[in-house]
């Protein structure tokens, strides 16, 4: 720990530098909060934690256009929040982990909307 003039005991400041999350862990943290800054990714999270659904359904369900759809769905796999399987030519989208759900709902109660 450096030498320094805190307010906090040395103690506390001692622990809150030991559990300060790093630069990686950090820049992991702001990609995933990321997901939650765009209405349409969140009305397609929201739409898949309840059932896995193809471009079509998503933008037919949500009444936003497949281009848009599409690209979002890409953000989402890049990020790892989305998987697809694909049967015959269809391709059906699916939350990897119900997780990303649970944080979104910790967020609707916390802001009791």
């Amino acid at each position: 720990m450096k030498n320094c003039n805190y307010l906090l005991s040395p103690k506390k400041a001692q622990e809150v530098e030991y559990y300060m999350p790093t630069e990686k862990k950090l820049r992991s943290l702001a990609e995933f909060f990321y997901l939650f800054s765009d209405t349409t990714r969140l009305k397609i999270i929201s739409a898949l934690s309840i059932s896995e659904m193809c471009v079509t359904d998503i933008s037919t369900l949500l009444h936003i256009n497949q281009t848009t759809i599409s690209h979002q769905l890409k953000t989402l796999k890049s990020l790892g929040i989305v998987t697809y399987r694909r049967s015959g030519k269809v391709i059906y989208y699916s939350l990897i982990d119900s997780s990303v759900n649970d944080c979104m709902m910790t967020a609707v109660n916390y802001l009791d909307i």
